[in-house]
């Protein structure tokens, strides 16, 4: 797999709150980021196959969304 760069124009403040984010994990910026990005994208392409995988089996109950939850 090859990669590619994405240059991205963000706010000072975001920028600040990523570096105090990745340093607390001991990470770049960029690898933050990227992380994050994959987390996200992981868990779209989970819930889609969830949401196919129960309209094949025609499930009526629709799971709720974990980030819906109310702690």
């Amino acid at each position: 797999m090859g990669s590619t760069v994405l240059s991205l124009r963000i706010d000072g403040e975001l920028l600040d709150r990523l570096r105090q984010h990745a340093a607390r994990r001991g990470m770049s910026v960029q690898d933050y980021v990227v992380r994050t990005l994959v987390r996200d994208d992981f868990d779209e392409r989970f819930h889609a196959a969830v949401d196919e995988t129960e309209k094949f089996y025609g499930a009526e109950t629709r799971h709720p969304d974990p980030a819906d939850r109310v702690t």
